[in-house]
């Protein structure tokens, strides 16, 4: 296994806008991220991943990118940025910014002068393309609803956007464009930056022609056939070759659609592209039957389907890539509420076993900010709650126009799996605002935060948030924990999450009991030599209570 230092790495990812507000302006900003880095630092984190920080009318919360080399005012300033660089560094804290160049916003300078005529220096910056008989080129929809192309009178053409209208798609076939997206790179890795996430990398190759999606057409089913094009190879090669490849940095694409086969092909070890893929498999399980209706509904999680999508993962890039390991992000509910238990006599406990679950595989572990403190859901209950643009678009989409589910239906579905789960303040105390604020913060705090805060698992040494501290240092002490192979065992166990962790002379036993009911497996597990960590204060042995999580070692 091939050492390089973001394999050994933990990822911290902070959604700016609401972590911490150090001016009192309602809105999370750099120079409250910079108060809270010993926070981060004292988890044990190696790398904090920054959501869009640039110049936005934030149409998409910063994916909407209006200038990539200027600061969102509201997060403060360029100094700012510079500060926090530096005092993360003097904590060994590595910055990874989120770099989107599919789209950019309509505000930004290449698109407004794009849209003038079709003859401008900008013209073919994005795709445009002739009305067909009157109407959209395609029948391309958007992921965020509606139809992909908007018409511009000026150039009497329609454009793409894969996203929101205010987010029109590059034309990456153009060299200049890709030239342009290789300076802001290099922009921000000479400032220091350590590396890049980047937002729907796999969309940038656009199928030849531009085909009609077939039947039936959906947001998922164009988002499928749009990924992983032709060129996409090419592409990152050349931003390898001419960008990434000359600093010392961490890379991870965002891939929808991207099986194991395809990451390997954009991560392998010898595909000098990126270090590892974002893959959207586990995390799209249970949609609706209705395929009208894509990932909107309200089923739990299937322990078998989650085991064989994670397993084929582990087994598939061992030795030929490296895996992202994450359970929630800004783009997902909260992963105790959706993959766990988040009633509270059972919070912690299945919070601590998600953790035990995903931080023991092959790959690098993905921390999302108040994760480490079991945040929940926000479990609204009206419309009026929901921020996100994909979760409002879909409410009119699924129940005004076109009727398919009522509102109460609609609302369900929008309690489990709306973005804006994710993006409610980071809860700090159990003040006013959770700490985030001293004014009205832009988005209300979950209300368990009275309860459910950093300054109450802090004082409690059995916290989530120590869990995960123990998760990190064990990471960090033990090869086998980051190196070693990966082995299913039962893979039908519909209650019980079990495997193995193999690295030289040594094996290790993960056993995750995924239920809130008393459960019995006997892996041998009397036999290993080492409880190296649980969720419990005592060890059964055979016996699994209700979310309980343990790890063994066994020294051949």
């Amino acid at each position: 296994m091939t050492k390089q230092w973001f394999k050994d790495s933990v990822v911290y990812q902070i959604y700016p806008m609401s972590f911490q507000d150090s001016n009192n302006d309602g809105i999370g900003d750099l120079a409250g991220i910079t108060q809270r880095l010993q926070y981060i630092h004292n988890l044990g984190a190696d790398v904090i991943w920054l959501n869009p920080i640039y110049v936005s009318p934030n149409k998409d919360n910063g994916y909407d990118i209006a200038d990539y080399r200027n600061i969102n005012p509201n997060y403060g300033t360029m100094q700012d940025f510079e500060d926090l660089l530096q005092q993360a560094h003097r904590l060994d804290l590595k910055i990874m910014m989120d770099l989107v160049v599919n789209h950019t916003s309509d505000q930004h300078v290449w698109f407004k002068e794009s849209r003038k005529s079709q003859t401008n220096e900008y013209a073919n910056y994005y795709i445009w393309r002739d009305p067909v008989d009157g109407h959209e080129p395609n029948n391309w929809l958007a992921a965020f609803g509606g139809s992909a192309w908007t018409y511009v009178p000026e150039r009497k053409q329609y454009y793409l956007h894969m996203f929101a209208e205010g987010q029109p798609d590059l034309n990456w076939e153009n060299p200049e464009v890709r030239e342009a997206v290789f300076d802001i790179e290099r922009f921000w890795l000479d400032k220091g930056v350590d590396g890049f996430r980047m937002d729907v990398i796999n969309l940038i190759s656009k199928p030849e022609g531009l085909p009609d999606v077939t039947e039936p057409v959906t947001a998922g089913t164009t988002m499928d056939f749009v990924a992983d094009g032709h060129r996409l190879n090419e592409f990152l090669r050349q931003m390898n070759d001419e960008v990434l490849s000359k600093y010392d940095t961490i890379t991870v694409g965002e891939m929808p659609s991207s099986t194991p086969e395809d990451a390997i092909k954009y991560t392998g070890l010898d595909s000098h592209e990126l270090n590892m893929v974002f893959q959207f498999e586990h995390v799209s399980l249970s949609p609706n039957p209705d395929v009208r209706l894509g990932k909107w509904n309200d089923e739990p999680i299937n322990l078998v389907e989650l085991k064989a999508s994670l397993n084929r993962w582990q087994i598939g890039l061992d030795g030929k890539g490296w895996n992202s390991l994450y359970w929630n992000n800004h783009d997902q509910p909260r992963a105790v509420s959706r993959f766990g238990n988040d009633q509270p006599e059972f919070r912690v406990l299945s919070a601590k076993m998600l953790a035990t679950t995903l931080h023991m595989m092959q790959g690098t572990p993905y921390v999302y900010q108040g994760e480490e403190l079991g945040m929940t859901n926000g479990h609204f209950e009206s419309l009026e709650q929901y921020e996100d643009i994909e979760s409002v678009n879909f409410y009119h989409e699924f129940v005004d126009e076109q009727k398919i589910v009522d509102s109460a239906t609609m609302l369900k579905y929008l309690a489990n799996m709306s973005r804006d789960n994710a993006r409610t303040p980071m809860q700090w105390n159990n003040q006013q605002n959770a700490g985030f604020s001293n004014m009205t913060p832009w988005y209300a705090p979950n209300k368990n935060y009275t309860a459910i805060n950093a300054e109450n698992v802090l004082s409690d040494n059995d916290s989530v948030y120590y869990h995960y501290q123990k998760l990190i240092q064990l990471r960090h002490d033990s090869e086998i924990v980051r190196y070693g192979t990966f082995e299913a065992i039962d893979s039908e166990d519909n209650q019980v999450y079990a495997y193995l962790r193999h690295y030289k002379e040594q094996s290790v036993l993960v056993l995750s009991n995924f239920t809130d009911k008393v459960v019995t497996r006997d892996y041998g597990q009397t036999k290993f030599s080492e409880l190296l960590i649980n969720n419990y204060l005592d060890d059964q042995g055979t016996t699994l209570r209700p979310y309980e999580s343990k790890v063994y070692l066994l020294t051949k």
